[in-house]
């Protein structure tokens, strides 16, 4: 703050009798001193033209909300179209890595189940024959054109065998137990990972598509910030960087995180970009999507 000081004389006015004023200075009179109080211009906080936030001199803050890394956020999606026949699906509700989530019933899961068991059967007994066809040719026992008519046989059902079997790898079944278990009815659709049930879309008998999502699956193992920035923060955003931040609603409890990505694209309409940082520590309230403000330490 800077002092200005002011003299100021105080003067003794006297009026005569006929109206005339006469301005005379008192013999007492001293110079009085007034301070007048002012804001030094190195104390106000720079403000941004875009978008009116302050940088403060010691540290830099940020609004922004809690994720979950993509690889701990699933997205169930069925690769087969079909009926729902039986769920026990609930917002909120653990579950763990491979327990059925929904029961589908779609009579072309039969078909394709039967389309393998049928070409395996197949398989045996064309290869047995290629392979008799084969030594009875190096015998030339055989005709040329028998034995290449029993390869091609045998190498073209070898590939519906094989189609088969990667059609129901995909949707999550063994295909070799199905020669102990036989022809299963319905297609069980299992979590991907350990996390809680969000996002439901779907309910008992209804008929969802190839390539619907039914559910999300969210594993809170670990948790990131997800900072909005600004260019003339750029400077103080450094990977490996120290982060506070407060969760609304959880009260003035601060939090702690390391910055770990900056990104790499402005936006043009706000001058802004998204800065990542890694909680340090898990905690049970915490949501994804939560709003929170954090402060990068210089």
């Amino acid at each position: 703050m800077k002092k200005v000081i002011i003299p100021i004389v105080f003067l003794l006015t006297a009026c005569n009798q006929s109206g005339t004023e006469q301005f005379s200075e008192g013999k007492n009179s001293t110079p009085t001193e007034l301070v007048v109080e002012t804001t030094s211009q190195d104390t106000i906080p720079e403000v941004d033209a875009v978008t009116s936030a302050t940088a403060m001199p010691n540290h830099s803050s940020f609004n922004g909300t809690l994720m979950i890394p993509p690889q701990y956020h699933a997205t169930v999606t069925l690769t087969m179209g079909g009926i729902i026949h039986k769920t026990t699906l609930l917002s909120g509700n653990y579950v763990k890595k491979g327990e059925i989530l929904v029961t589908l019933e779609n009579p072309d899961f039969i078909i394709l189940q039967q389309n393998y068991l049928e070409a395996h059967a197949q398989v045996e007994y064309l290869k047995a024959e290629y392979e008799r066809q084969l030594r009875l040719s190096a015998e030339e026992a055989a005709s040329k054109k028998r034995f290449q008519q029993s390869k091609a046989d045998y190498l073209s059902m070898k590939s519906r065998l094989e189609s088969a079997a990667t059609q129901l790898t995909i949707l999550g079944i063994i295909p070799e137990e199905l020669l102990t278990t036989g022809i299963r009815p319905y297609l069980d659709v299992k979590s991907p990972l350990n996390g809680y049930v969000a996002g439901i879309t779907v309910n008992l008998g209804k008929y969802v598509n190839s390539g619907e999502p039914i559910c999300d699956i969210i594993d809170k193992v670990e948790t990131l910030l997800c900072l909005t920035a600004y260019e003339k923060d750029l400077q103080d955003l450094v990977p490996g960087k120290r982060v506070q931040f407060r969760v609304n609603g959880m009260g003035k409890q601060t939090f702690d995180a390391t910055l770990i990505s900056v990104g790499q694209e402005v936006d043009q309409i706000n001058r802004s970009l998204v800065v990542y940082a890694r909680v340090k520590e898990t905690n049970p309230y915490f949501r994804p999507g939560m709003y929170v403000t954090a402060r990068v330490e210089k």
